[in-house]
């Protein structure tokens, strides 16, 4: 299948320093990076604190400018559209925030906010209909009607993020990026967005990109999954195989920090000793050598290049085929109680509002009652 989404060795770096007492240099932010992303899937980036995930989300969205590199949508250059180009890149590629007050404008109502996208990208639609699929869209991510006429200060953080989804919602996209777009909900409601981005995806055909820190998140809804260590992707693959047989240090010890109520203190679990270094002045070699137990004098001084294997799973690891790396037993029974009903209410389906393409230039009158 043609990928809907296609970056090649892309890059951002940002200067730093250069003041009258400061040495100038270079945050290597994200450093080389490519990803194909098909139709229809949607696909998690995760990683600690400060790896670049979220710098890397806005680059494939045109954000922000790449420093080199290239960014392809639908087979159309994302790193240099301009104009009407441009344009219909926002209609078709949304952004869920993780802070949705920074990206709400608190001088305008939730009504104005979410029928916006709409006046830019379906400008033939009367002001009633206008209207009734700003309430369409509320009602699809457990908003009233009335909520409309109100202003992004009077909601709580996780309304807020109702409001963010719904605002990126209005223009039909295609493909959805969300950077911990549940990460400032409570438990409960994170497993209705949760299920409200999964029926998305399956009755609109969305793409989907998300970056979460939630572990359970990402292995219920995503179809693939990269990790991401200071700027680079170090392994990606299919969740359930990245999940159960991870071949890098890193993701075997990003997964083994899950707590695990039966097997507290094992010495069997791997764990990362110290910090990230800094993006400002990586070490050479492999940028984990300094925090792998594994790490050799290769290590320390050669990057290691990206090896897929047959079934299209990537590490970029020099000693991933030496270090036997066992598979990891992710039973029902190992979880907690509270973590397996979590993941049940992830599963449950939803049977809320009908799920529509909102930004249709020619709406469908049912739709409007």
């Amino acid at each position: 299948m043609k990928p809907i989404l296609e970056a090649q060795n892309v890059t951002k770096h940002f200067p730093t320093g250069g003041g009258l007492f400061q040495k100038k240099g270079l945050v290597k932010a994200v450093d080389g990076v490519s990803l194909s992303i098909t139709p229809g899937e949607t696909f998690a980036i995760v990683g600690e604190s400060g790896c670049g995930k979220s710098t890397l989300a806005r680059l494939l969205m045109r954000l922000i400018d790449a420093t080199t590199g290239d960014v392809v949508f639908d087979g159309k250059q994302v790193t240099t559209a301009r104009g009407k180009a441009l344009s219909d890149l926002r209609r078709d590629v949304q952004f869920i925030f993780q802070d949705p007050f920074s990206s709400l404008n608190p001088r305008m109502s939730v009504g104005r906010l979410v029928g916006e996208p709409l006046e830019v990208h379906a400008p033939d639609l009367s002001k009633s209909e206008r209207q009734a699929k700003v309430s369409a869209l509320l009602a699809q991510v457990g908003l009233r009607p009335e909520h409309a006429d109100r202003y992004p200060h009077e909601f709580s953080g996780g309304q807020r993020q109702r409001i963010g989804i719904a605002r990126a919602l209005a223009s039909g996209p295609r493909l959805i990026i969300g950077d911990e777009p549940v990460s400032a909900l409570d438990v409960s409601v994170q497993a209705q967005v949760v299920n409200l981005l999964g029926d998305l995806g399956r009755d609109l055909g969305l793409t989907l990109i998300l970056i979460a820190h939630d572990l359970a998140v990402i292995r219920h809804m995503s179809d693939r999954v990269a990790v991401m260590y200071l700027g680079k992707i170090v392994e990606q693959g299919t969740t359930d195989d990245l999940f159960e047989r991870p071949r890098h240090p890193y993701t075997r010890a990003l997964l083994d920090a899950i707590p695990d109520p039966d097997d507290r203190g094992s010495a069997s679990r791997a764990r990362i000793e110290g910090e990230m270094p800094s993006p400002l002045n990586p070490p050479p070699g492999c940028a984990f050598h300094t925090r792998c137990p594994h790490a050799t004098d290769l290590c320390r001084t050669k990057v290691p290049m990206p090896q897929t294997t047959p079934d299209g799973h990537m590490t970029a690891c020099h000693h991933w085929q030496d270090l036997g790396l066992t598979p990891r037993q992710t039973t029902a029974s190992s979880r907690s109680p509270a973590t397996q009903a979590r993941l049940e209410l992830y599963r449950k389906a939803t049977e809320g509002a009908k799920i529509i393409p909102v930004a249709s230039k020619t709406p469908d009158r049912e739709e409007l009652t």
